[in-house]
C-alpha cells in the first residue's frame, strides 16, 4: 500500500506540465511557480497523511480557486491561450476526493456544487446532486437546494417538483420541507401568471371554475372531456378568436392556476401534523406573500377553515381567521368596509367565547394575544391618510376594546412576557396613543419592574 508521500508525489507530478507551460508563456515567473509547487506539496502531504480534516480539503480547494482566478486574469491581460491547463479539473478532483472521504460533511458538498454551478458545468452539477442526495436522503435543506437549482437554473418545474416530493418521502416529518414545498407551488403559479400577462393571455371575463376536492382528483392532472371526430371537424370551422378565448378560459381553470395544488399540499401537511395550528399559521403566512395572485384568496379561506375546524380557540388560528378578509387589500379599496365588518365580527365572536370570567387562565392569555395582534393590525390604518374618517372612528373603538382585553392578562400573571407588552406599548407610542401607553406602563411595571424596554418607555412618558 502506497504511503502518504507516494500519494502526494503522484498528485504533484500531474501538475508538472501545467507549471512548465505557465513559465514558458510567462504567465507566472519561475519564483512564483516554485511558490505554487511548495504550497501544493504542503497541502497534498497534509491531505494524504493521517488526521486530515474536511477543512484541510476546503482550504486546498479555495487556494486552487483563487489561483485559477488569478491565472485567468493574467492570461487575459497577456493575451495568452493555455491549451493544457487543467485548473478546473484539478479543483473538481480535490472536491471529489473530499466528498468521498468526508461524505457526511454537507458543507463540502455545497462548496462542490457552488463551484460547479459557477463554472456552468451543468452535467457535473447533476452528478453531484445525485450522489449527494443518495448519501443524505434525510436532509431537507439538500432536497430544497436541488429543487431550487432545477427551477431557477434549468427552468424544469417537473424535475423541481419531483425533488420536493421525493424529499417528502424521506423527510415527511420536516415542517421546513413542507413549508418550502408550499412556497414552491406558489412561486410556480406566480411564474405562470406573469408569463400569461406577458403573452397577453389573461382574460378579465374568465372566472376560475370550482374544482373537485383534492383528495378525489389528482392535482397534477387536467381532465379533458371526451371528444369525437365530429367535434374535431366543427372545431376547425369555428373562428380562431373564439377558439383562443375558450383556450384562455380553460387555462385559467386548470388546477395549476386555481390553487388546487397548494391546497393539496396544505392538506397533506395537516395530515402529518394534525392539531398544530402554529404550523398552519406559518403556511398561512407563506401564502399571504403571494396576495397578488387570483387564487390566493381561495387558498387562504381553505387554510382558515381547516384551522378553525381543528383548533377554533387557538391564538394562531384566530389570528389567521381575523387577518384573512383583508389580506392584500388596499386602504382605498371599495371592498375594505365589507372586509372590515368580517374582521370585526370574527374578533368579537372570539372575544365572547374567551372572555368568560370562569374560564381558565389560558383563555385569558389567548384573548390577550389575539387582542395584541388586533391592535398591531389596526395601528397602520391610522397612518394612512386615505382611510375614511368613519372607518377610523370604528377602528378606534375596536382598538380600545382590544386594549381592555389586554390588561387582565397582566394582572392574571399568565405566561405572557414583558417583552411582548413592551413591543405593543412601543407601537402605541409610535402612533401617538399616549393615554393607552401610560395606563399600560402602570400595570406592566408592577408585573415586570426590571424589563429594560418598559423602563425606557417610562422615561419617555413620565406621569
Amino acid at each position: 500500500m502506497a504511503g502518504a508521500s507516494d500519494k502526494a508525489r503522484f498528485y504533484l507530478e500531474q501538475s508538472v506540465p501545467e507549471l512548465q507551460e505557465l513559465v514558458r508563456k510567462k504567465v507566472f515567473t519561475q519564483e512564483e511557480v516554485r511558490s505554487i509547487a511548495k504550497r501544493r506539496s504542503a497541502f497534498e502531504h497534509k491531505l494524504n497523511a493521517r488526521g486530515s480534516t474536511a477543512s484541510d480539503y476546503a482550504r486546498y480547494a479555495e487556494y486552487e480557486m483563487n489561483l485559477e482566478s488569478l491565472r485567468r486574469k493574467k492570461s487575459r491581460r497577456l493575451g495568452v491561450r493555455l491549451t493544457s491547463y487543467t485548473g478546473q479539473r484539478r479543483i473538481f478532483s480535490i472536491l471529489d476526493r473530499a466528498t468521498r472521504k468526508f461524505h457526511g460533511d454537507t458543507a463540502l458538498w455545497l462548496q462542490y456544487l457552488t463551484f460547479a454551478r459557477r463554472q456552468k458545468a451543468n452535467k457535473k452539477v447533476s452528478q453531484i446532486i445525485t450522489s449527494m442526495l443518495r448519501l443524505h436522503p434525510t436532509s431537507p435543506k439538500l432536497w430544497i437546494y436541488a429543487a431550487n437549482y432545477a427551477l431557477e437554473e434549468r427552468g424544469d418545474v417537473t424535475e423541481a417538483r419531483s425533488y420536493m416530493q421525493r424529499g417528502l418521502r424521506f423527510c415527511n416529518q420536516s415542517k421546513y420541507l413542507w413549508s418550502e414545498y408550499l412556497k414552491f407551488e406558489m412561486i410556480y403559479i406566480a411564474k405562470i401568471t406573469v408569463r400569461r400577462q406577458i403573452l397577453g393571455l389573461d382574460s378579465n371575463s374568465s372566472e376560475i371554475s370550482q374544482f373537485p376536492d383534492s383528495e378525489t382528483v389528482d392535482a397534477d392532472l387536467i381532465t379533458l372531456p371526451p371528444s369525437s371526430m365530429e367535434d374535431l371537424d366543427m372545431e376547425h370551422q369555428r373562428p380562431h378568436s373564439s377558439r383562443q378565448k375558450e383556450l384562455n378560459c380553460s387555462l385559467v381553470s386548470t388546477s395549476a392556476l386555481s390553487g388546487a395544488i397548494p391546497i393539496a399540499v396544505f392538506d397533506s401537511a395537516v395530515k402529518k401534523f394534525p392539531r398544530d395550528p402554529t404550523f398552519g399559521a406559518q403556511m398561512f403566512g407563506i401564502v399571504v406573500e403571494f396576495h397578488q395572485l387570483q387564487c390566493t384568496r381561495r387558498i387562504l379561506q381553505h387554510i382558515v377553515e381547516t384551522l378553525m375546524k381543528y383548533s377554533p380557540d387557538d391564538a394562531a388560528s384566530l389570528k389567521c381567521s381575523i387577518n384573512e378578509p383583508v389580506v392584500g387589500m388596499s386602504p382605498t379599496s371599495t371592498e375594505l368596509p365589507g372586509a372590515l365588518i368580517k374582521v370585526l365580527d370574527r374578533f368579537n365572536s372570539a372575544a365572547r367565547r374567551l372572555k368568560s370570567p370562569d374560564g381558565p387562565p389560558e383563555q385569558i392569555r389567548i384573548l390577550a394575544s389575539v387582542s395584541r395582534h388586533m391592535i398591531l393590525w389596526i395601528l397602520p390604518y391610522f397612518a394612512a391618510p386615505e382611510v375614511d374618517s368613519d372607518i377610523r372612528a370604528v377602528l378606534f373603538t375596536v382598538l380600545k376594546t382590544a386594549w381592555d382585553y389586554c390588561l387582565p392578562d397582566i394582572e392574571a400573571r399568565t405566561k405572557s412576557s414583558g417583552v411582548e407588552m413592551a413591543a405593543l406599548l412601543e407601537k402605541l407610542d409610535m402612533y401617538g396613543f399616549k393615554d393607552l401607553v401610560r395606563s399600560g406602563l402602570d400595570s406592566s411595571l408592577r408585573r415586570w419592574p426590571e424589563e429594560p424596554r418598559l423602563l425606557a418607555l417610562e422615561a419617555l412618558n413620565p406621569r
